[in-house]
């Protein structure tokens, strides 16, 4: 399957497995405090427990996030409904001001015409995130991802 060979994925995978790693030794160091004497030791090994529960619940909705984004890319590329831009992009896929507020534009109208459709939203988040506004993008993305999951697709 040609996402195994994804540099990205690998990469995701790799920041997956080196934060399991963190968040183990955390959760260790937590049950020694636990497992302690001392009642000050039992408060800061509960405390501290809960931040590897944070990672994990964390770490489980950005897989679900990317799985589904991944999900909503594949149907749109073998429907040749990816978006695509006008206008000269930079390397890391920025486009020039001009093109990137004319993208942000069209994408928000289609947005606006059909505010429960999740390709709409899916085509808006890659327009902010050629624009440069990643923050703006991913909420969308996550907006869109979740249409997508209502949809039953």
């Amino acid at each position: 399957m040609r996402v195994f060979r994804n540099p990205a994925f690998l990469a995701a995978v790799a920041m997956t497995v080196l934060l399991a790693i963190y968040l183990g030794l955390v959760a260790q160091r937590a049950i020694l405090l636990v497992n302690s004497d001392a009642w000050a030791g039992k408060l800061m090994g509960t405390a501290l427990l809960v931040l590897p529960a944070i990672g994990l619940w964390y770490l489980g909705k950005e897989w679900r996030l990317g799985t589904t984004v991944q999900r909503m890319s594949s149907r749109l590329e073998q429907e040749g409904r990816l978006p695509a831009f006008a206008g000269e992009a930079s390397p890391s896929g920025r486009l020039p001001d001009a093109a990137a507020e004319e993208a942000v534009e069209l994408a928000s109208r289609e947005v606006e015409l059909a505010p429960q459709d999740w390709v709409a939203w899916f085509h808006v988040a890659w327009a902010y995130d050629a624009a440069g506004d990643r923050s703006q993008a991913r909420k969308c993305l996550r907006y869109a991802a979740e249409l997508f999951r209502r949809a039953g697709r």
